[in-house]
């Protein structure tokens, strides 16, 4: 059986819940176990690095520590936020041996270990530790006529040398995951514009017009729904879109759901538990017609 440390985050401890739930869901499907860290912390994202450079290496090499210390190596992480303030840290300590000693005074720590200690995605690990055929395996419910547009956010793919997680322009890994458990993927050609959600509070009009822009490709180019990896991400474009409507910016409605909750509807799981009742904007009358027997009966209408 897989094994994994896993580093929630802050956003998955309170507005994001349903993506904690449905990613321990998808584990525990999978055949694979995740190990929340002890006593973990916040990571910073995304105010630290805006106010203090020592800071936001300090707060994730905490959790780097932490995990060192507990024996872990891969480090499981759902946020995109989380997962790229970790990963940059991991990176920029193991190359400047003079920031690292300063990180260490700053956390008291006389020797900072965070050698080996690889932060991981859980898309990542998903689509690379377990194949195309123990996906598909637990595959319940057909969803060949639902149309998703992938968006990946700013967060996974930039800065590329560090994260590695993908191209940079044009990213696949969820593209292939969403065509591995049946949904069928539009041409998306915004999935990694920024829908500026750490602006969110200063710079309203800025969120207003990118949020806009996202959504409208995702509905010119014909999907049901925007699957996202990143609770800024969902949360923004899921708001968002209340004030829109109300300035008479967009007239339709485009849920924007986890990746791991298709994949939990994909896999049988009741939809009850996967916390679309959650979002603001209604998730189930995307699904109806569209998937298995019994969507759209439960209580997350």
């Amino acid at each position: 059986m897989k094994s994994y440390h896993y580093f929630p985050g802050c956003s998955l401890e309170g507005m994001a819940k349903e993506f904690d739930q449905t990613t321990k869901d998808i584990f525990k499907t999978l055949g694979a176990t995740l190990n929340e860290i002890d006593d973990w912390s916040c990571c910073g994202a995304s105010s630290a690095h805006f106010t203090n450079r020592l800071l936001s290496y300090a707060l994730p090499a905490r959790n780097l520590s932490i995990t060192k210390k507990c024996g872990g190596s891969d480090l499981a992480i759902s946020c995109a936020a989380c997962f790229a303030r970790l990963k940059v840290t991991a990176y920029n300590l193991q190359k400047d041996a003079a920031l690292k000693k300063e990180v260490a005074e700053v956390m008291e720590e006389k020797n900072l270990d965070i050698d080996g200690v690889r932060p991981r995605h859980i898309l990542e690990i998903i689509t690379k530790d377990f194949s195309e055929d123990d996906i598909k395996s637990k595959v319940k419910k057909t969803l060949s006529a639902l149309k998703v547009a992938p968006y990946y956010g700013c967060l996974l793919v930039r800065p590329p040398q560090i994260l590695e997680f993908d191209d940079v322009e044009n990213p696949m890994i969820m593209d292939n995951l969403l065509t591995t458990i049946g949904a069928t993927v539009v041409d998306f050609p915004y999935k990694t514009e920024c829908c500026g959600a750490s602006l969110t509070l200063s710079r309203a009009e800025i969120v207003a017009d990118l949020s806009k822009k996202v959504l409208v490709e995702a509905r010119d180019a014909g999907a049901d729904l925007i699957v996202v990896a990143c609770p800024l991400c969902q949360a923004n474009l899921d708001m968002r879109q209340l004030d829109l409507q109300s300035d008479n910016l967009i007239d339709f409605e485009m849920p924007i759901i986890y990746f791991t909750q298709l994949m939990g509807l994909a896999f049988g799981i009741d939809e009850n538990k996967l916390g679309f009742n959650r979002h603001m904007i209604k998730v189930l009358p995307a699904l109806k017609g569209k998937i298995g027997v019994g969507v759209g009966e439960g209580k997350g209408e």
